[in-house]
């Protein structure tokens, strides 16, 4: 058995969103990310869907559910906008991501901008973003490596 199987990532995530099917539109629109995969119940409900960035994935599902455990994945809507996690990714182009999430109607909780750590580390440009129902995105670029000291 390989671990992890062909096409999927070592690491995964899954966010909940009370309107799943509006919000894996809005993710693609937003933030660029791909829909790789998308099951719709009868009667409309997301019951599983799949969307890429690179090589990253991360699952959409609906609120609740009538599985054990599911009456814990909720939407930050509906605990007045609490987060246990902040997803990120790097992008290719910083502000031209910042700008397409603007576009589409993202909250920004971080501003864009560039922090330099030192010669010895890097530099990223990055921002912070809120999609509509509150999961927290943050998107970075390496705008420079670091330079080992010669101690």
């Amino acid at each position: 058995m390989l671990n992890p199987p062909p096409g999927w990532p070592r690491m995964l995530a899954a966010v909940f969103y009370d309107d799943a099917a509006a919000a894996l539109d809005w993710l693609c629109r937003a933030f660029g990310f791909e829909v790789r995969l998308r099951v719709e119940g009868e009667d409309g409900r997301i019951e599983h869907s799949e969307v890429v960035f690179g090589e990253a994935v991360i699952m959409v599902g609906e609120s609740g559910g009538d599985r054990p455990g599911q009456e814990h994945m909720v939407s930050p809507r509906s605990t007045g906008g609490g987060n246990t996690q902040l997803l990120g990714f790097y992008v290719d182009d910083a502000d031209a991501h910042h700008a397409g999430a603007l576009a589409a109607g993202a909250g920004i909780f971080r501003e864009l901008e560039t922090n330099d750590y030192g010669e010895e580390y890097f530099s990223d440009r990055s921002y912070g973003a809120l999609d509509p129902e509150g999961h927290m995105w943050f998107f970075m670029e390496r705008v420079r490596e670091g330079k080992p000291s010669d101690k």
